[in-house]
């Protein structure tokens, strides 16, 4: 699992690229508290590799909650920049910080 973040100079916005390496999987989103956790908006592209991935222009200086959505399972990324409780869930979101 990982995280790049570009930071574009021209506006505030970063450029964030999410890796998931899922061989198995069939299909692969992101949500978060960016995309109002729908997973429709955000699905990663399935690479020759096995890797799911896929960018998204996220506004600097804020942080959003998200996971992953791996086949129906939400899973959380090893490489967030931290956790958060959601007693929505039931179960911690990872963090990432822009």
């Amino acid at each position: 699992m990982a995280i790049k973040k570009q930071f574009l100079k021209s506006k505030p916005v970063c450029k964030v690229t999410f890796s998931l390496p899922a061989e198995d999987a069939k299909k692969v989103s992101v949500v978060g508290s960016f995309n109002e956790w729908n997973a429709k908006k955000a699905p990663l592209k399935k690479l020759k590799n096995g890797t799911f991935k896929g960018t998204l222009d996220l506004e600097a200086g804020s942080s959003y909650e998200f996971k992953y959505v791996v086949d129906g399972v939400y899973v959380n990324d090893d490489a967030a920049d931290a956790y958060a409780w959601n007693d929505f869930a039931g179960a911690e979101n990872g963090v990432i910080n822009i």
